[in-house]
């Protein structure tokens, strides 16, 4: 099964990304696109855990699925049509993934 994991999460951040540009032109089908592709790499995150000893890595998950969450987030944000408070939510937890994938990688 994991080896379905780079697939699932390719899709879901290419959905995500599509789906957030498209919120940007307030088309009515981008949070869900949205909503489908961040709970998809949100899942593969999640479950592509660290059972090792050194605190420094899992410092480093617990953000990166604290990230993932927040693009959950984001996504349930984007359906509630008040402002933008969801591109301040996708910024915080694109700060969170990218410091983590930097990290880890």
């Amino acid at each position: 099964m994991k080896r379905y994991y780079p697939m699932i999460a390719v899709a879901g951040g290419i959905l995500l990304l599509i789906g957030a540009l498209l919120q940007l032109t307030r088309l009515w089908v981008a949070p869900y696109l949205y909503i489908i592709g961040a709970v998809a790499f949100a899942y593969v995150q999640v479950l592509d855990g660290y059972d090792g000893t050194d605190v420094v890595l899992r410092r480093l998950r617990r953000q990166q699925v604290l990230g993932a969450v927040l693009l959950v987030l984001a996504g349930v944000l984007m359906f509630t049509h008040h402002h933008n408070e969801w591109v301040l939510c996708l910024s915080i937890a694109a700060v969170f993934e990218v410091y983590t994938a930097f990290r880890l990688g």
